[in-house]
């Protein structure tokens, strides 16, 4: 349980999010300073400060409603977005454009300006679609790789999101086809193989993880013996480095970055470890030894120097203090309970307490620090998967009629302030996880794709 400490300056992990933010901010200054060069020849000194100032702070209120990757801008399923609906009406919110075609899969969406990102099977293999985020229009689609379901039980179709990070897109299919494209228009620039060029030994239900993309790197977890994580050049696909020293088999979450005592680093769960890799060479900073059953899927949570870890199949729950002393970093069990059993509808932390669905149990709030349950409910609402936005939860329930219920997030119980029925139901789980973003609420079910209306002011 203990690595080498590399080096760093944050307070927490929970500052993770500045460092998101921050790569924002500057992204959109740079694009504004570029349009207005030409101009400023031209312009007063206090003209050109307000027109930044200005442009800025309209970039900043379209970048808070992406969500450009996996679980949202932080990886975390929390939209900082307000002015939703606190309650919905009879027969759910206004249902803004449904569309087929995107192909099957049990991928989600990521929704970036005007445009609606995800992938799918169709006839001659599995595709990246783009989308256009107004009326659902098909804005163009490219090849992703082979289709198919990997493994036994028929589930066929990518699982991964797609990653956006400017005009780059990033992700992988099922069976480990990794694409570089054009966000613009679908144009590849470069794609690996997860077992041709890293050596990976495919899960039992096809590769999951959604690549991460940190500044000039795209991180992954292909898993094998040659190194579990590899970062490689966002631009060229070039490999920058592997973890020698982490070889663990890849299983089903996906990475998350994060703030560990002041020092920044990738955290991962596989079926055998939790770790923290520093992103600079992929050195292995600490371990702990923590086994799952069958298919490990949540992502790990990192808040105030602990990382926690839920998965299925009777496993439950842990919690890691992570700490960090003369270059050294040690984790340190607190609790080992079975009150989250969460087999892959995701975990969400809100102040103190964590929320999702453990299995045999129900929905599940559950106290961070000590592992203790505060409320669980099963009768209401079936398992699923769920994500935040302004003081609610929206869960979606994978089996039956696919129902999508609104209810608070608080620790005092579980308060539903509406549901409604997804039209035409596909027969298969759906396991897409729902999104929230741009005020719309967007719900996948294989080849359908749904979008909802959730804010306040246009109903």
């Amino acid at each position: 349980m203990v690595g080498r400490r590399s080096g760093g300056a944050s307070e927490s992990c929970a500052n993770s999010r500045i460092f998101w933010w921050t790569q924002y901010f500057c992204c959109a200054f740079a694009g504004i300073h570029a349009i207005f060069r030409p101009y400023m020849r031209h312009l007063k000194p206090y003209s050109v400060g307000t027109a930044l100032l200005a442009c800025l702070a309209s970039a900043a209120g379209v970048m808070a409603s992406d969500w450009p990757q996996w679980h949202g801008p932080n990886r975390d399923a929390v939209s900082t977005e307000t002015g939703l609906l606190k309650d919905w009406p009879a027969g759910g919110p206004r249902l803004v454009w449904k569309t087929t075609g995107v192909g099957d899969a049990y991928s989600t969406v990521s929704v970036v300006g005007n445009r609606v990102y995800t992938t799918g099977d169709r006839a001659d293999g599995s595709y990246v679609v783009a989308l256009n985020a107004e009326d659902g229009k098909p804005v163009w689609a490219a090849k992703l790789g082979k289709s198919g379901a990997p493994g036994w039980g028929g589930f066929a179709g990518p699982r991964a999101t797609p990653t956006l990070s400017g005009d780059l897109l990033f992700t992988v299919s099922q069976w480990g086809e990794l694409v570089c494209l054009k966000s613009t228009d679908g144009k590849e620039l470069w794609r690996k193989d997860y077992t041709e060029d890293f050596g990976a030994e495919r899960p039992e239900w096809g590769f999951s993880e959604s690549p991460l993309v940190d500044g000039d790197k795209v991180v992954i977890t292909p898993g094998g013996a040659q190194g579990a994580m590899v970062a490689l050049d966002k631009v060229s696909g070039a490999v920058v480095w592997r973890t020698k020293e982490f070889t663990d088999a890849a299983h089903y979450s996906s990475l998350i970055p994060a703030q560990i005592g002041g020092v920044k680093q990738y955290v991962q769960l596989t079926a055998a470890n939790v770790v923290g890799v520093g992103p600079a060479d992929g050195k292995v900073l600490w371990r702990a030894a923590r086994k799952g059953q069958t298919a490990v899927i949540p992502d790990p949570i990192c808040h105030a120097d602990s990382v926690y870890v839920s998965s299925g199949y009777g496993v439950g729950c842990n919690l890691f203090k992570v700490t960090a002393k003369d270059d050294q970093f040690a984790a340190q069990q607190v609790y080992a309970n079975k009150v989250m059993a969460n087999q892959h509808g995701g975990v969400i932390r809100v102040g103190d307490y964590l929320y999702g669905y453990s299995d045999g149990k129900g929905w599940t709030c559950q106290n961070f620090k000590t592992g203790e349950a505060k409320w669980q409910e099963k009768a209401k609402l079936g398992k699923g998967s769920l994500v935040y936005a302004d003081g609610h939860f929206y869960l979606r329930e994978e089996e039956k009629k696919g129902t999508v219920a609104l209810i608070e997030a608080s620790p005092n119980g579980y308060k539903e302030h509406g549901r409604f029925e997804q039209p035409d139901r596909s027969s298969k789980n759906s396991w897409a996880h729902p999104v929230v973003a741009g005020g719309r609420l967007y719900i996948r079910d294989q080849d359908l794709l749904l979008c909802y209306d959730v804010t306040a002011q246009r109903q």
